[in-house]
Order: structure tokens, then C-alpha cells, then sequence
């Protein structure tokens, strides 16, 4: 294995895990924005309809892959200017 790809790996996680709050915090303002005062559903609510349910829960699975997309390759791009070397 690579020692740049050992070397990103705990940036990875961190990356990770920045990304997975920020998304967090986009969907909860995305979802009031969208005229919804209470939380998001959970998939097991019973007083919510499908709909609601497969709304938030499409909206949330899009937002999370766009946030943890562009953290990524904003850290791949970052390490690649701080080595030289693309962390792939």
C-alpha cells in the first residue's frame, strides 16, 4: 500500500466524519425550508404517510451523497496541492 493512501486515511475519517454533520445540518434546514416543522420522519412513524417518509428520506440520501462528494475531492485536492500526490 501506498504511504500516501496510509497517510490519508485518518484525514479520510476525519473528512468523514465533518461531512456527516454538515450534511446533518443541510438536510435539517433544507427540510424546514421546504415548509416542515416538525423533524423528519423515521421510516417506522406510523403518523406519517409514505410520502413524507420517502420524501425526507430520498432528500436526505441526496444531500448526504452531494456534501460527502464534495468534502472528498475538496480533501483529495487539498492533500494533492500539500504532497503532490493524489490520495487514491
Amino acid at each position: 500500500m501506498k504511504a500516501s493512501k496510509i497517510a490519508y486515511k485518518p484525514v479520510g475519517l476525519a473528512l468523514g466524519a465533518v461531512s456527516g454533520m454538515l450534511a446533518g445540518a443541510a438536510f435539517k434546514q433544507t427540510w424546514k425550508m421546504l415548509g416542515h416543522d416538525k423533524d423528519a420522519p423515521d421510516a417506522t412513524d406510523e403518523e406519517r404517510d409514505w410520502r413524507e417518509v420517502l420524501t425526507a428520506a430520498t432528500l436526505q440520501g441526496a444531500i448526504f451523497a452531494g456534501v460527502k462528494a464534495a468534502v472528498d475531492r475538496a480533501g483529495a485536492t487539498a492533500t494533492r496541492r500539500l504532497t503532490g500526490a493524489w490520495p487514491g
